[in-house]
Parts: structure tokens; sequence; C-alpha cells
């Protein structure tokens, strides 16, 4: 099967880096093509051994959070491994696995908590990005605060994921301050 160090040279690889917050359809297409099998993998479990490293926490969060993000791209299963993902990033970050891995790459570690629907996720999620000094993560990671405090959830997700929508939030996705995910 494929190690943590495949996953990682595959995300941290020159050419990728432009796609991260840029994905088009064939990089969507291409990660689906190419890990979708590891994803599942992971998400039963079969991968659970790489919890005993920083490197195989990174890369498990990164399929757990990031690649179903590409391969599902705006449907609900793009979300549905998440709860897997917050995991993965607690457990490392109760071994202390963050303060191992690359200041350059650990934004990714401390990314499924942003995901996360829950404000307590989220005050931990600015906490980390505030103690590792990643100012342009952190103004990200705020927002998505303040997003999840105002609604107590991510408005843009309600319609992917057949949820109703309050009128506020309505009142919000039709506003320019509407974030889109």
């Amino acid at each position: 099967m494929t190690a943590p160090s495949e996953i990682l040279d595959f995300w941290y690889a020159e050419a990728m880096r432009s796609k991260w917050f840029a994905s088009t359809p064939q990089l969507d297409a291409a990660i689906k093509e190419k890990y979708a099998l590891v994803w599942e993998a992971a998400l039963r479990g079969e991968l659970d051994t790489w919890l005993d490293t920083p490197e195989g926490c990174l890369a498990l969060a990164i399929i757990l959070d990031q690649f179903p993000l590409n391969m599902f791209r705006a449907t609900a299963k793009s979300f549905s491994s998440e709860h897997k993902a917050i995991a993965v990033a607690k457990h490392a970050i109760g071994q202390g696995y963050d303060q191992l891995i690359d200041r350059a790459q650990i934004a990714f570690l401390y990314m499924p908590l942003m995901h996360s629907e829950n404000l307590a996720d989220q005050d931990l999620c600015v906490q980390l990005f505030a103690t590792a000094g990643l100012e342009n993560n952190l103004r990200f990671a705020q927002h998505h605060r303040e997003i999840v405090r105002r609604f107590g959830r991510f408005p843009h997700r309600n319609a992917i994921l057949g949820r109703p929508s309050t009128a506020e939030e309505l009142n919000y996705l039709d506003s320019k301050e509407a974030f889109q995910g």
C-alpha cells in the first residue's frame, strides 16, 4: 500500500502547493484516482498504525481532511471523514507530534480543527495557529471560528448536507461577507 512519505511528498511537492486552495476538476479527479482506496483504508482504520509517528499523523490528517474535499467536492461525502481527521489532529497534538513537524507543513495537521463545526475545536485551532506564528492561517482560522461562533455550524454546508438553513443563515449566505467554502 502507501507509506506516509508518499502522501507527504505528493502534497508538499512544489507543483501541488499552488493548487492547495485553487484546485481544478482535473486535479480532483487525479487525487480520487490515485488515493480513493487509501482514503477508504484510512477511514476504516487500516492505517491507524500511522498514528505512532508525527509524519504518519500528518499524512492521515491530509488523507482524511484534504483529499475528500477534492475527491468528493460539493457533496456530503467530502465531509464524511472529518470526524476522524479531527481525532488524528488531536491525537498528534496530545502526543506533542505537532512540535516535531516542520513549520512549513504543520498547517495541514491543524486544518481539520478549522473545518470542525465544534466551537471548542475552532478555539483550539486559533490558539495553535497563533502559537505557531502562522499569521496567514491564523486569519482564516479566526474567520472560520467566527462563523461557527455565530451560527454553530458552517451555513455554506447546509444545502450539501441537506440541512435546512435559518433565516439568519440565508441572509448571511446572500451577503458579500458569506464564506462559500
